[in-house]
């Protein structure tokens, strides 16, 4: 039968309606999600079957309408052999032509002027009869000239300028320059013997007033052109203006600070001296009572109770100590050591039982793997004598190390290499006995290098800049730029969105991870290199230790409000070590609880602030 389709039929279930009016339907999709699976994966032909919303059935796509498509999600033209750059043909040349390319005859409007037009030329010949409309008058090109000789006239244009200053003027001349002065104003043999005596600058009179007896007898003046030039430069120099100088108090210009006695506590005054020639500190905290770790240049470490001030162990190590760290987990109780080419894992056996047998079980629990694994470093079990002193585990590098530092977990811990141009940084994880080195180039002279206390971030700071690595991701995140010629030492804040860096050019710089790249403050305190840097973990203090023999202790307020910037405020100059071979204050250190600095110094002394 023949069909009747209806263009208006989509949203329909029929399609048009056959002779007798009767509908003709559409084919019935019964088909769920997995029998379109299966279709889609047994027939061959599915991904050049569309469907036709009009009719409801599926249509087999050519090659030809495939070709069609291609083409058209390719950009190009639905027709094959349309060429869209084919030559153009110039109708309008600006060749003139005998012929003329339209033969079309002139409309009649061209030939009737306009009324419109004739309107408004009325209107403006009317307004320049009244006088509306003046013509404007040519400009002259003539040089303006000012007169430098204006008095205080306020219709001169001199006289209308602000704080207008008068040019100077020529004193008047007096009795003393007549080529026929009075007696009495001529000098006599001493008065002119002490007149060339005189400085020039002392004499009252520029001159020496002399009489002739008639005007034709004057001779010509000597200095004429001088003076007259002298007078030219003088108007040429002097300020048309007068500079109205701001009186501000100096006051005024000091940023308001909170003053140091709203701010405390923070450490004041100088309550221990402990002299022993050391390097580097270490805090550690064990419940009720702190623990010290010492590392110096006679190739010992002394373990102090901060408390009672006594030295509870003292490990002689042979070589000079370059680096302490207690691990931060309270759970364990490891100290590593850094000394030459090598790297000490000490369980001191201080503090609980339970803890220090923890600490050893954990350490022996190790198993080695079928497979030996090819590391940077060699893992070195003590021998017996060594684990008498504490010493657990030896970390052999094939360099100097200079650093170590734990993450917060106390599980994973880095160490620093004299390397440039090799291997610099390593990683290590104790309770698997893996080293790896993170980084396949060097990126500069490596000074220190920090765990990020909350994120998986790794810092590490060259000669010039910092570099944020994001350890799960394995890519740069940031870079800082210091400022600074040559950075020594670098602190994290416990919150995690704050950095500073002690430099050699006496400079510390805090960056504002959240801010910017640049420092957010500089402070130039110190007056000689900065060696050390520290944070407080829950007091918002920071301090710097310097070759001038002095730790600067300061407030540093993080807050929690994004838009408000950190406050920083000095507090206190906290002096007492006496720098030796150019050398002052070398590292510092606050109490994990209390509001206190521990300071190391060239002069063998370790103090204690309060």
């Amino acid at each position: 039968s023949q069909e009747f389709p209806d263009p208006f039929a989509v949203d329909f279930p029929h399609v048009g309606y056959d002779l007798d009016g009767r509908r003709i339907y559409k084919p019935l999709r019964s088909r769920d999600e997995l029998d379109l699976f299966l279709e889609k994966m047994e027939n061959p032909e599915y991904w050049r079957t569309v469907q036709d919303r009009q009719t409801g059935a599926d249509v087999r796509l050519s090659e030809e309408q495939l070709e069609l498509v291609q083409r058209l999600q390719r950009g190009q033209f639905g027709d094959v052999n349309f060429d869209p750059y084919e030559p153009s043909v110039d109708f309008f040349s600006h060749e003139v032509r005998i012929h003329p390319v339209t033969n079309r005859p002139a409309d009649k409007r061209s030939f009737i002027p306009s009324l419109v037009e004739k309107e408004k030329v009325s209107k403006l010949v009317h307004a320049i009869k009244m006088g509306w409309i003046q013509p404007r008058k040519p400009k002259e090109n003539v040089p303006t000239f000012y007169d430098l000789w204006a008095q205080e006239d306020p219709n001169s244009i001199l006289g209308r300028h602000k704080m207008h200053v008068p040019a100077p003027k020529i004193p008047l001349p007096g009795h003393e320059e007549s080529y026929n002065p009075p007696p009495e104003f001529l000098l006599s043999p001493e008065e002119k013997l002490a007149w060339e005596q005189q400085d020039p600058s002392e004499r009252r009179l520029g001159f020496i007033p002399q009489k002739f007896r008639s005007l034709r007898a004057v001779p010509a003046y000597s200095r004429f052109i001088h003076e007259r030039f002298e007078r030219c430069l003088d108007l040429y120099l002097c300020p048309r203006q007068r500079k109205m100088r701001v009186n501000v108090d100096p006051e005024d210009l000091i940023p308001k600070l909170p003053r140091p006695r709203d701010l405390q506590p923070f450490p004041t005054t100088q309550a221990l001296v402990r002299i022993s020639g050391n390097i580097h500190l270490e805090l550690m905290e064990f419940w009720d009572f702190g623990k010290q770790g010492r590392g110096s240049d006679d190739g010992s470490v002394r373990l102090w109770e901060v408390s009672s001030g006594r030295c509870l162990r003292s490990l002689t190590l042979g070589a000079v100590v370059r680096s302490v760290a207690w691990n931060p987990n309270p759970s364990i109780c490891l100290l590593a050591v850094a000394l030459e080419e090598q790297v000490l894992l000490v369980n001191p056996g201080l503090g609980d039982r339970l803890l220090v047998a923890a600490t050893d079980q954990l350490l022996d629990s190790w198993e080695a793997p079928e497979e030996e694994r090819v590391q940077p470093v060699r893992w070195i079990p003590a021998s017996p004598e060594e684990r008498a002193k504490g010493i657990r585990l030896l970390v052999q590098h094939d360099k100097p190390v200079t650093q170590v530092t734990w993450h917060a977990k106390g599980d994973y811990w880095a160490s620093v290499v004299r390397n440039p141009g090799g291997r610099q940084v390593l990683i290590h994880q104790s309770s698997r006995r893996w080293s790896q080195d993170p980084f396949r180039k060097s990126p500069g002279m490596i000074q220190c290098v920090q765990f990020h206390p909350l994120r998986p971030y790794f810092l590490v700071a060259s000669q010039r800049s910092v570099r944020i690595y994001n350890l799960l991701r394995q890519e740069l995140t940031k870079k800082l730029q210091s400022n600074c010629q040559w950075i020594s030492s670098m602190a994290v804040h416990p919150g995690g969105d704050n950095v500073i860096c002690g430099s050699y050019d006496s400079k510390l710089a805090w960056f504002d991870l959240d801010l910017s790249t640049r420092p957010y403050r500089l402070l130039r305190h110190h007056r000689r290199a900065l060696r050390s840097v520290a944070f407080h973990r829950r007091y918002p203090l920071f301090a710097s230790g310097s070759d001038d023999g002095t730790v600067i202790v300061c407030h540093g307020m993080v807050y929690s409000d994004l838009l408000q910037n950190p406050l920083l405020v000095p507090l206190k100059v906290l002096k007492g070590h006496a720098p030796a071979l150019d050398l002052g204050v070398l590292d510092v250190a606050f109490h994990p609880h209390q509001p206190w600095l521990f300071s190391s110094g060239a002069d063998g002394t370790v103090r204690l602030y309060t």
